[in-house]
């Protein structure tokens, strides 16, 4: 498959659904892949059955808090840079381009960026959704050593880390990320074909397009959405507060959504740092990582990130299961509640709504 100009917007949408208010906004990442697909022509999406087992992955992600990389945007030259040093280091170029994670602006930008170094884009990322925190990947969750991450900056610095584990990934690359503005250009876990099976989400590009198309022409766009999701509707209402704050290379806050029509009388609370972690109802869990947690309009289905939350908005809170990985004890150790300090158990959102 070829994408091309017109399937930029799907994909976008799609993304911004998979991001569950994170991953930054998929309006700049947009813009930047359908200038870079008029610029060099459309980008091959691959599987890994297309590439031989030790064709070099490399997945690519901006880093940093959404409120800053919306208006400190990449430049073409950070991509590059950052491919040169896998060059220098591994003594061979990348064969293709993946996205570190599929939500948010960070799945719509990895087209601009395989464009933008004449490379295809991997059918695949590293969480099916999108997460804060650099261990926070399914290839860390497979056990791949987290022993390399290379970050680049619109200043034009190159920053190669030596981690030993991935916790120290997150806590160095995060330094780093504040010192250059509280956002960045990273490649962590390049890896091998042969090493990306079984470790990384297969299809995620793929899903992503099919998601954002589930609205288009039709009458009741929520309802194709959460159809195509398998979502459970947890509350459809008005904001009503919302407090949000940069601290530390992320976004965190808190955003209340009172019901309204049949649901009026209840009200929702989400929990957030830089995505929507958790749900809850008079006290009650209704959704919680790594399940996904999603706000979006409720005329248009369009999702909301959680740094354009804003009072008045009328939205509906749609949550639906991770992928298999997240549920594992690793997966649950690594992105489950008490990953981001919440004293709670994980139950499925299956369950739970």
């Amino acid at each position: 498959m070829l994408i091309k100009e017109d399937d930029i917007p799907a994909l976008a949408r799609g993304c911004a659904v998979l991001g569950t208010g994170g991953g930054g906004d998929v309006r700049t990442g947009s813009l930047a892949a359908r200038r870079a697909i008029q610029a060099y022509g459309g980008v091959p999406l691959i599987g890994l059955a297309d590439l031989p087992e030790d064709a070099l992955i490399l997945p690519l992600s901006g880093i940093g808090a959404p409120t800053v990389s919306h208006e400190m945007i990449h430049s073409v030259d950070e991509p590059k840079r950052i491919a040169e040093e896998v060059e220098r280091i591994f003594g061979r170029a990348p064969a293709a381009v993946m996205s570190s994670e599929i939500g948010g602006g960070n799945g719509v930008a990895p087209v601009a960026w395989a464009a933008q170094l004449g490379l295809p884009l991997l059918d695949a990322d590293g969480m099916g959704r999108a997460f804060p925190e650099v261990q926070m990947v399914s290839m860390y969750v497979a056990g791949l050593p987290a022993d390399l991450v290379i970050m680049s900056d619109v200043a034009g610095n190159i920053v190669t880390i030596r981690p030993v584990d991935g916790l120290w990934s997150e806590r160095l690359a995060r330094a780093v990320c504040v010192a250059a503005g509280s956002s960045a250009l990273m490649a962590d876990y390049v890896l091998t074909a042969g090493q990306a099976r079984g470790a990384v989400i297969e299809g995620t590009v793929t899903r992503a397009m099919a998601v954002g198309r589930a609205t288009e022409h039709t009458a009741d766009p929520l309802r194709a959405l959460q159809d195509e999701l398998g979502a459970r509707r947890l509350v459809t209402g008005k904001l009503t507060d919302v407090e949000r704050r940069t601290s530390g290379g992320f976004v965190r806050g808190s955003a209340v959504i009172e019901g309204t029509g049949a649901d009026r009388g209840r009200t929702l609370t989400l929990e957030l740092q830089n995505e929507n972690l958790v749900a809850l109802e008079d006290g009650r869990v209704r959704a919680i990582v790594p399940d996904l947690i999603t706000v979006v309009d409720t005329e248009t289905a369009i999702a909301v990130q959680t740094e354009s939350l804003r009072y008045g908005q009328r939205v509906t809170v749609l949550a639906w299961a991770c992928d298999p990985l997240w549920r594992t004890e690793k997966g649950l150790e690594t992105a489950g509640p008490a990953a981001f300090g919440y004293d709670l158990d994980y139950v499925p959102v299956e369950e739970l709504a």
